[in-house]
């Protein structure tokens, strides 16, 4: 099992919590395949623990379903099936229009120029290729309009769901600048409904977001 060297680990967490995040990212970018055998021994050497926090870490795993326990036998980073693109980015996609449709009623000016800071740092990793930290970015402007709706149902949801679509978001944004480039300019005109309190325009803009990247990724795969 291929284990990279050299890599940057989070600073102040448990070695669970960092355990848990470094295995969940490299699920996430593809270090780790889908169906792969994950060793303890071997990660546990790796990151410089024991083997009791690779095994808790396990557990959070396959709650999230990124692993599959066999106890006694063996445990597996979890397959991808190609529909499942269709399934998480359509759900997706209406949460996320329902939160944009509520925001856009309640957004005040700070608000709006916070978005656009993020969109601006969204550009920026894409046109540096750095497909991971896009994807993190991305995320923190979709995850503040969903605050802003201040629906725990939405974010609950949402949340759930996010986990599972960073396994395709990463690969759709490790595309060319020009193929990502319109994630970009979807944000734009969503702050643009923002600032005209437009909830049908920020609420169909949204569901595009969504829409699109997932016609596009079950061509790609």
């Amino acid at each position: 099992m291929p284990v990279p060297k050299g890599f940057v680990s989070p600073a102040r967490m448990s070695a669970k919590e960092r355990v848990f995040s470094q295995i969940q990212r490299w699920i996430i970018d593809g270090t780790l395949q889908p169906g792969e055998k994950l060793i303890d021994a071997e990660l546990a050497e790796s990151l410089g623990v024991s083997r009791t926090p690779i095994r808790e870490a396990f557990q959070l795993l396959e709650v999230q379903g990124l692993v599959s326990m066999h106890p006694g036998k063996e445990t597996k980073v979890t397959e991808i099936e190609k529909d499942d693109i269709f399934k998480m980015y359509s759900t997706m996609a209406v949460l996320q229009a329902l939160a944009a449709e509520i925001a856009a009623k309640v957004i005040v000016p700070e608000q709006i120029e916070q978005l656009r800071a993020i969109n601006l740092e969204f550009a920026n990793a894409i046109k540096s290729g750095q497909a991971y930290q896009a994807m993190e970015v991305d995320e923190q402007f979709h995850n503040l309009i969903v605050e802003l709706s201040d629906n725990s149902y939405v974010a609950s949801f949402s949340a759930s769901l996010q986990i599972h679509k960073r396994r395709f978001k990463y690969v759709f944004l490790k595309q060319p600048v020009t193929a990502t480039q319109a994630s970009v300019d979807e944000h734009a005109l969503i702050i643009t409904a923002f600032e005209k309190n437009d909830s049908e325009l920020a609420q169909e803009i949204m569901k595009q977001n969504f829409i699109r990247p997932m016609q596009e990724l079950h061509g790609l795969l």
